[in-house]
């Protein structure tokens, strides 16, 4: 499948793109972020602490356990603060 993927804040910093079109066969979030986690480097250091990153499915916030059929988007930010 094809799908959009969104980084914010300091995982768009470590890793060098505010976004990308990719190709997975993962089947769930957690599935994508072993995919991206073994390419390169960058994606290892900005997903090495999984307690410190959000996750949206197509813009509904979710958890790494979320089913991506038939996803779109995936966005990855740091969780949000109120002020």
């Amino acid at each position: 499948m094809t799908l959009d993927v969104l980084y914010f804040a300091w995982l768009r910093e470590r890793i060098g793109l505010s976004q990308e079109r990719i190709e997975t066969d993962a089947l769930t979030v957690a599935d994508l972020v072993e995919e991206l986690r073994a390419r390169e480097d960058r994606y290892a250091l900005a997903f090495s602490d999984l307690s410190a990153v959000r996750v949206a499915v197509d813009q509904d916030l979710t958890e790494f356990d979320a089913p991506l059929a038939n996803a779109r988007e995936v966005a990855f930010f740091p969780p949000m603060t109120g002020g």
